[in-house]
């Protein structure tokens, strides 16, 4: 699970690279590219292929992550066996007494044993 979770983090942040670089360079219209001096290794052409590779390779980097977490969580998920509650409620099984939770309280009757013995009755001739 922990290889998981590393691999998904990674894969955000591919994402997020992936995002930032497509989102610099300068498309037909203008873009968001970052303007620099036109000379050096990060001149206009320089710039360009740096940021064409790295789309290139963040997009590889990225399909390939998805592949394997995808892979991870078939793994992952796969069940040995389906398993049911089913059989429990089939026809002819006895169901077993739930009870109503939201009924009023009823008191339960009264049996032999907890009952008060009825009083006797006093006698005429004692005061």
């Amino acid at each position: 699970m922990s290889l998981f979770l590393f691999l998904t983090v990674i894969q955000a942040l591919v994402a997020a690279a992936l995002v930032g670089v497509v989102l610099m360079q300068r498309s037909e219209g203008g873009g968001l590219g970052i303007g620099s001096s036109p000379g050096g290794a990060l001149g206009a052409r320089g710039a360009a292929d740096f940021l064409t590779r790295s789309t290139k390779w963040l997009a590889v980097a990225f399909v390939a992550l998805s592949i394997v977490l995808a892979a991870l969580a078939v793994r992952e998920s796969r069940v040995a066996g389906v398993t049911t509650t089913l059989d429990r409620d089939a026809p002819g099984a006895a169901a077993p007494a739930r009870p109503d939770l939201l009924a009023d309280p009823v008191p339960a009757p009264a049996s032999a044993e907890t009952a008060p013995a009825p009083a006797a009755p006093a006698s005429e001739g004692a005061q």
